[in-house]
Order: structure tokens, then C-alpha cells, then sequence
């Protein structure tokens, strides 16, 4: 069977854990661009010793290469500015594209593997949120399977070594895009999204907590029940490609009077149940060490994104339907 080639336009630390894990682990996926903006960079360097062709030309590089006739998926791992040039151009060049987005641009719709994949897998551009809003959203999202979510609120803290330029100068986006994905993937009625660059040393694995105020049902302990097996069950399903992922400690759970209800922006007093839930995501040290989480979770995601993709595309004999 033949595999998908595939590029990458981003050659920092995300781009290049990603190609990482395509030359190792890609099953309908071959890794055949990496396209930067610096031809000194580490990642270009690093694609020409494994053998991948590279440009330092940017996108514009990317379709005057011979290569790109033939590649199917295409991941941007550069920012959210610069992913609205890239699409346009890649677009006008081939229409029928597929383009994976590793920035807050959300130009296509917002996909979390576990969550939503099989409802956008034909779609010709897919956002992948944020680190951030991959380790947590399907947590938001069990909990909402199990009972309405009338807030949920998360902070995610990686190490300040992880955060290469590309996430420093999205900052901004990455708490809109993830606030919003609470609500539009995760299901909350209203979503809130921290990030923390943590400064210490040695540097600190990446940890998220969730916070969710859900209804608590007729039978509050059978609801606390259901979403704590949801939750359960949701954690193994991330784990399926991003081993790294694990619950610090049991799910946490705290019944708000309506006699002492707590003040939402934008809602106004509820009561319900909090649901508390305290997560760490361990890298596979693929490119950096395995405190960098927050990279391993987003390129896994893609990964994992990109394989349902390239399988669709072999299977129906088109890109998009």
C-alpha cells in the first residue's frame, strides 16, 4: 500500500519533533518535506542528516520543490499569522490540499483525536488547538457526556524551556482559541483557558488542571460516579497515542450550594458540581526532553490526525469529499 508524503513548513521544535515521529513511527505517512525560514536552523540541519529534502524558502519554497506534486498533507507548524499566507498560497497552487494546523489560527474547524476526529476527518483544513486544549478538552468533554457543563476552566503550565518563539508570539491566541474550543469541542457553556510559562529549574513536566462547574444531577454520587468512569476511559483513549498522558490523582469533586453560589463573568452566580481534575503530560523525548509535554501532546495529535486522514485518502481515493 502506498503511503501519503507529507510536508512540514516550521522547522523550530514542534516541526521537528513531528517529523521525528513520522520517520519512526508513520504507517500510511511519508515524510518526504521541511520547509523553514532560516537555513541555519537546527531542524532543517537535522531533516538533510535524515535524509528529507528541505527548503529554506519558506512556503513559497515549498511549491516550486519537484516534491511537491506529489504530497499529499501538508502540517504547519509555523504561526497563526503566518498559517493564513501559508494556506492561501498552498491553495492556490493545489486546491485540494490537505493542511493540518499546528497554530491558533483555526482557519478550519478545531479537532481533538479523541473528541471529534471522525466528524472532520474529511475536511480540507484541521486545527489542532492548542497544547493546552489537547490535554484538556477531552476531559471537559467527558465530564459533558455525563452531565451539562455550565463552566469549564483550564491551566495548562509547561516549562519555560519548551516554549520555542513560535509559542511565545502566540500567546494571545492560544487563550482565545483554546477558550473557545472548551465551548465548541469540549462542550461547556463558557470557557476559560491560562497559560503558564513555568521559569524553574530543573524544568517541570506539563501539568493542566481542569476545572468544570456541571449540573449534579437527581443522584449527585451516580452523577460523580459516571463522570469519574468517563473521565477514566477518556484518559486511556489519549494514551493511545500519547503514552505520556496520566491523571496526577483521582478525579475531585465539591457540591456548590445555591445558598453560596460562585460568581461565573459573562453567567452570573451557579451552584452545581465542581469537578476537579489534575493532569501531567510526560514527553517521549523524541527531539527535546521529556519535561516538553506540551510539544508531544500536539504532535502526537497531529500524528495520530494525519494517519486517519492518509488512511481516508487511500481508502476513497480522494483528498476531500
Amino acid at each position: 500500500m502506498s503511503k501519503t508524503k507529507v510536508a512540514i513548513i516550521g522547522s523550530g521544535n514542534i516541526g521537528t519533533d513531528l517529523m521525528i515521529k513520522i520517520l519512526r513511527y508513520g504507517q500510511d505517512l511519508e515524510m518526504s518535506v521541511m520547509v523553514g525560514i532560516d537555513p541555519d536552523s537546527d531542524g532543517l540541519a537535522r531533516a538533510a542528516r535524515m535524509g528529507v529534502s528541505t527548503t529554506s524558502a519558506g512556503v513559497e519554497g515549498l511549491v516550486r520543490m519537484p516534491e511537491f506534486n506529489d504530497i499529499g498533507i501538508v502540517f504547519d507548524a509555523t504561526s497563526a499569522s503566518a498559517h493564513i499566507r501559508n494556506e492561501a498560497c498552498l491553495r492556490s497552487h493545489k486546491p485540494d490540499i490537505r493542511i493540518i494546523d499546528l497554530t491558533p489560527a483555526a482557519v478550519g474547524p478545531y479537532c481533538v483525536p479523541v473528541v471529534n476526529l471522525d466528524t472532520h476527518v474529511h475536511r480540507p483544513n484541521l486545527n489542532m488547538v492548542t497544547c493546552g486544549g489537547q490535554a484538556t478538552i477531552p476531559v471537559i468533554w467527558a465530564v459533558s457526556r455525563v452531565t451539562p457543563v455550565h463552566y469549564g476552566e483550564i491551566v495548562a503550565s509547561i516549562a519555560s524551556k519548551s516554549a520555542g518563539p513560535g509559542t511565545r508570539a502566540n500567546i494571545d491566541e492560544f487563550t482565545e482559541t483554546t477558550s473557545r474550543a472548551i465551548e465548541m469541542v469540549g462542550g461547556a457553556r463558557r470557557g476559560k483557558a491560562i497559560i503558564v510559562l513555568n521559569p524553574a529549574e530543573p524544568p517541570l513536566i506539563m501539568r493542566d488542571t481542569v476545572f468544570c462547574l456541571a449540573e449534579p444531577g437527581d443522584d449527585i454520587a451516580r452523577t460523580q460516579a459516571r463522570i469519574a468512569d468517563s473521565i477514566a476511559q477518556t484518559v486511556r483513549d489519549v494514551q493511545a497515542y500519547v503514552p505520556g498522558y496520566r491523571l496526577n490523582q483521582q478525579v475531585q469533586f465539591e457540591v456548590i450550594d445555591a445558598a453560596k453560589p460562585v460568581n461565573v463573568p459573562g453567567i452570573g452566580p451557579l451552584s452545581g458540581l465542581k469537578v476537579s481534575v489534575f493532569l501531567e503530560v510526560e514527553g517521549a523525548a523524541h527531539y527535546l526532553p521529556a519535561y516538553a509535554g506540551n510539544l508531544d501532546i500536539m504532535t502526537s495529535a497531529a500524528l495520530a490526525t494525519a494517519e486517519r486522514v492518509a488512511s481516508r485518502i487511500v481508502r476513497t481515493g480522494t483528498t476531500i469529499a
